[in-house]
């Protein structure tokens, strides 16, 4: 598997462990600058470095660490990764206070599976924030517009690259094993509030979905993605 998979150009997905399971994205400009969408889990930083070596870039070009959410499988690479590019990190200013201080963001304890899982760790590196993004925000540099979806964490972000068409979906929709499913309910902050801003994701204009985990839909994304909402799953039984 090559480590940057083209979605469009300009555009990549970043496989950080095998099988399509956790995803980063690379976004390159046309002055070269790049933005990096997630750090992956703390050992992720050499697998995203070979991806910007396969893209013809260097540690040096990212300019912007985007997080979708503070959890250790989108921010545990963050610290890593802010040290060889010597950025530091975009996110929203809900889960800032996660990131900095190398916490996670509550469990849904009205959820049994919630307040079994709260008792696990789930701390990451602390890392720095550049800056916090908001709803509606285009970042610079990027194309990428910004869509709060919050209750899997509260700053939860899904991002639109609107020149591709691609929605990049964050942990409000997983598509592992290529079957569309709400991430595990027990993870999320609050899991009704997860399923209700999803919804918005049907709204957008795109042909391309791509998830954190899982592949990517291409052509029939937003019809993937609105089917899914109007018969939705769960990840596995009381998940």
């Amino acid at each position: 598997m090559p480590a940057a998979i083209p979605l469009a150009p300009g555009l990549w997905r970043v496989p950080t462990v095998k099988w399509d399971l956790i995803n980063s994205f690379l976004v390159r400009s046309d002055d070269g600058s790049v933005t990096l969408v997630d750090t992956g889990l703390k050992s992720a930083p050499p697998r995203i470095i070979a991806a910007l070596t396969e893209i013809g870039c260097a540690p040096t070009d990212v300019t912007t660490i985007v997080l979708t959410h503070a959890h250790s499988d989108h921010a545990g690479g963050a610290a890593g990764i802010a040290e060889r590019t010597g950025r530091g990190l975009t996110v929203h200013a809900d889960d800032a206070g996660y990131v900095t201080s190398g916490t996670s963001a509550p469990r849904d304890e009205s959820l049994r599976l919630g307040r079994l899982v709260r008792r696990m760790p789930d701390s990451v590196d602390p890392a720095p924030v550049e800056r916090t993004m908001a709803d509606g925000e285009l970042l610079e540099g990027s194309a990428l517009r910004v869509h709060h979806t919050p209750g899997h964490t509260p700053g939860h972000c899904s991002l639109l690259h609107e020149p591709s068409g691609t929605l990049i979906t964050g942990d409000a929709i997983w598509n592992m094993r290529s079957r569309r499913t709400w991430p595990v309910l027990a993870f999320c902050t609050n899991a009704a509030l997860t399923e209700q801003t999803a919804t918005t994701l049907g709204e957008l204009d795109y042909t391309t979905a791509a998830f954190t985990h899982g592949p990517e839909i291409r052509g029939t994304g937003r019809e993937e993605v609105r089917d899914f909402l109007a018969n939705p799953r769960r990840f596995g039984p009381g998940l």
